[in-house]
C-alpha cells in the first residue's frame, strides 16, 4: 500500500508514526469543566483510598444521607422488571408520560399532548441534548451566576458560548434583570432559569419570572426552566413554574425523580415543551433525532414515575415547619452564621446553604485552594464557589442532608479551621 508521507503531501511529518501519537481530549472540552466533581473530589478520593473517612457536604445526593425513595415507586419498579426488557419508544413511555402531563396540569402547566414530553436518563441527559439540538457555534444562551455548572458546560460542548447573568445576594439572589437585558444580542438564543436554585436556594416570585418570561418573549429567547427542586420550598413559599405564566413563550421545563423523590439513582428525568411550537418544528425535529440515537431512556425507572406523581407527596412532611429538612436547614444555618466571618442569605429552596466568606479577614485569594485545605485538614468536603461560575473567590456551597449530629460535627469542624486558616 502507497504511503501518503511524501513531497507532495506536506501536511504529514515525514516522520509520523502511529506508535508515537498522542491520544488527547476532544478540542470542544477545552472548556468543560464540573468542579462538583471535579479535582476536590478527586483529592477525596485519594484520600480515601490511604483509609481516611471524607465527610461529603459537596453534592445533593439524598440517599447515603438516609434519605429513601418512596416503597411504592420500589415495587412497581420491580413488578415491572419483566416487561422491561426491551427498547421503549424513544421519548419513554406511554404510562409515564402521561403521568407527567396529568402532573403539569395540576401546576398549571398547558401541554397539548404526551408528544411534548420526553424521558431521559435524568435531567443531565436531556440539558445536554437541548443544547445540541438547538446550538450552532457562537450561539449565546444567558445562564444564571452563581450556576449549576452542568448548564455551562453542556452549551459549550454544543459550540455555543455560555453568558453568565448576575444573581443579586443583595436581593435574596434573584436574577438581576437589567444585566439580561444588557448581556442580550442578536446571538442569543436562549435563557436559562434555575427555580428553585441550586446552589443558592433562591426561590422566584412570580412578579420575577414574568419580568424574565416578558424579556424572553420580546427578544424570542427559548426559556429553559430547571425545576427539579420544584417540590422542595420552605417556609409556605410557593413555588410557580415558567411555563404556567405566559404562553407565548417557548418554554423547557425540566424535572424527574432525583431530589423530591431521592431516586438520584435511577436516572429519570423528563423535559416538557410548551408554548408556540409551530415555531420550533425544526428545532423539535432534531430532539426527536437526537432522542432516537440513544434508543431509550432506563425502562425499568419509568415504571416508577406514575407512582411518584400520583402517591403520597411525603417530601411536603420534611419540608414543612417541624419535617426533618426543615429542621435541618434552621440548624445549618444557624451553625453557619454564628461562625466569625461567614454569612449566608437563608434558602427559601432545594438543599443547599450557599454562604460568603469573609476574604479580607482570612486573606482567601484562592477558594478551590481553601476547600482543599479544608479537605485535607479536617477531612470535610464542599465545593468552592467559582465552581458555579463566580467570579469572585468569596463563596461555598454545602449541603444540608446530614443528619443533625453530623452536621454539628461538620460545622464544628468547619468553624474550628477557620479559626485560624489564612491563606499566604
Amino acid at each position: 500500500m502507497q504511503s501518503d508521507v511524501s513531497p507532495d503531501n506536506p501536511d504529514v511529518e515525514a516522520n509520523w508514526s502511529p506508535v508515537a501519537r498522542r491520544i488527547n481530549k476532544s478540542t470542544k472540552l477545552a472548556d468543560v469543566c464540573y468542579e462538583i466533581r471535579g479535582p476536590v473530589m478527586d483529592e477525596a478520593k485519594r484520600l480515601e483510598d490511604l483509609g481516611q473517612e471524607i465527610l461529603k457536604l459537596n453534592i445533593g445526593n439524598p440517599a447515603p444521607f438516609g434519605f429513601n425513595a418512596p416503597e411504592a415507586m420500589l415495587d412497581s419498579m420491580t413488578h415491572n422488571l419483566q416487561a422491561s426488557q426491551g427498547y421503549a419508544d424513544s421519548k419513554g413511555l406511554f404510562v409515564a408520560r402521561n403521568a407527567i402531563r396529568e402532573e403539569c396540569g395540576r401546576v398549571g402547566i398547558p401541554v397539548e399532548s404526551n408528544e411534548e414530553i420526553y424521558l431521559g436518563n435524568g435531567v443531565s441527559e436531556l440539558i445536554v441534548m437541548s443544547m445540541q439540538g438547538l446550538l450552532n457555534e457562537g450561539d449565546e444562551v444567558l445562564i444564571p451566576a452563581p450556576d449549576y455548572p452542568l448548564w455551562s458546560a453542556a452549551v459549550r460542548l454544543a459550540g455555543g458560548i455560555p453568558v453568565h447573568y448576575r444573581c443579586d445576594e443583595g436581593a435574596g439572589w434573584y436574577p438581576d434583570l437589567v444585566d439580561i437585558q444588557t448581556k442580550t444580542n442578536r446571538r442569543t438564543v436562549g435563557l436559562v432559569v434555575i427555580n428553585p436554585n441550586n446552589p443558592t436556594g433562591a426561590v422566584y416570585e412570580r412578579g420575577v419570572l414574568k419580568s424574565l418570561l416578558t424579556w424572553a418573549r420580546q427578544n424570542e429567547l427559548i426559556v429553559f426552566a430547571d425545576e427539579i427542586y420544584s417540590k422542595i420550598t420552605y417556609d409556605d413559599v410557593p413555588y410557580v413554574p415558567c411555563a404556567s405564566l405566559d404562553e407565548d413563550v417557548i418554554v423547557i421545563s425540566f424535572d424527574g425523580l432525583s431530589k423530591a423523590y431521592r431516586a438520584a439513582g435511577f436516572r429519570s428525568g423528563w423535559m416538557v415543551l410548551t408554548g408556540p411550537l409551530d415555531r420550533a418544528a425544526d428545532y423539535i425535529e432534531g430532539l426527536n433525532i437526537l432522542a432516537s440515537m440513544r434508543l431509550c431512556a432506563n425502562v425499568p425507572a419509568q415504571h416508577a414515575v406514575p407512582v411518584a406523581l400520583s402517591g403520597a407527596q411525603d417530601i411536603f412532611d420534611m419540608t414543612s415547619s417541624g419535617g426533618v429538612l426543615y429542621e435541618q436547614r434552621e440548624l445549618a444555618f444557624d451553625l453557619l452564621t454564628q461562625i466569625p466571618g461567614i454569612s449566608c442569605v437563608k434558602p427559601k429552596g432545594a438543599l443547599y446553604m450557599f454562604p460568603r466568606i469573609d476574604t479580607a479577614r482570612f486573606r482567601i485569594y484562592d477558594d478551590e485552594r481553601f476547600v482543599l485545605d479544608l479537605l485535607r485538614d479536617k477531612r470535610l468536603m464542599v465545593v468552592h464557589g467559582t465552581g458555579f461560575s463566580l467570579y469572585e473567590p468569596d463563596h461555598f456551597r454545602i449541603v444540608f442532608l446530614p443528619s443533625a449530629p453530623v452536621l454539628r460535627v461538620a460545622l464544628g469542624k468547619l468553624s474550628e479551621f477557620l479559626s485560624d486558616y489564612r491563606q499566604h
